[in-house]
């Protein structure tokens, strides 16, 4: 079957929690996302089998133009809403900037 047969699935809705207050300071430690990311493993498709070797795909950590920063798959919300806002009020309680993600349509879908 071609990708362009496949039926769309549900897009990804994704927001990033930037190491950065509201102020413009760096947050600390400097390795806050992978511990937030560390707590989060065990939310995985696996139920988690494997979270000592690897972090969740729903809560994952990366570095944004130079700034650690946590990705938030929103899934996170229907399998543990209590992971959930786990995560979104470390961000609050730590006044870091939330961003939300945009979608970049794919090229194959376009037209």
């Amino acid at each position: 079957m071609a990708d362009s047969d496949k039926t769309p699935s549900k897009p990804v809705k994704e927001f990033f929690i930037l190491g950065l207050t509201n102020q413009g300071k760096q947050f600390r430690p400097s390795d806050w996302a992978e511990r937030l990311c560390g707590a989060m493993s065990c939310f995985s498709p696996d139920g988690g089998r494997h979270a000592h070797l690897k972090y969740s795909p729903y809560v994952r950590p990366i570095l944004m133009n130079g700034v650690r920063s946590v990705v938030v798959n929103e899934a996170i919300r229907d399998i543990e809403p209590m992971a959930f806002h786990f995560v979104l009020n470390f961000a609050k309680d730590n006044d870091l900037q939330i961003i939300d993600a945009c979608l970049i349509p794919d090229d194959n879908n376009a037209g």
